[in-house]
């Protein structure tokens, strides 16, 4: 088994869920995350953090492989600079 986790922009939301779809994955959980990283400064003289959601995923192997593949081969992202990211990890 494997716990794959994705972090993504929320603007992505569709295109995380047809992954999912796409690849089996029909059990999740989804966490609301607060992205925080390099950009421009805001009103208060620090970088805006971003709007992600999470989604972790507890799923066989091949299952895994397959979503991971999948995300990495996902374009059309709501911003090139921030693509939706996938990674696992084994879970007993």
């Amino acid at each position: 088994m494997k716990m794959v986790v994705i972090m993504y922009l929320e603007g992505d939301e569709d295109c995380v869920q047809r992954l999912l779809k796409q690849t089996g994955v029909e059990v999740f959980s989804r966490l609301p995350m607060e992205g925080i990283g390099p950009g421009s400064s805001g009103w208060y003289g620090k970088a805006s953090p971003y709007r992600s959601q999470a989604i972790l995923a507890v799923v066989e192997a091949a299952t895994a492989r397959d979503l991971l593949r999948a995300v990495e081969e996902c374009e059309g992202v709501e911003d090139p600079n921030h693509p939706i990211r996938a990674v696992q990890m084994p879970v007993e």
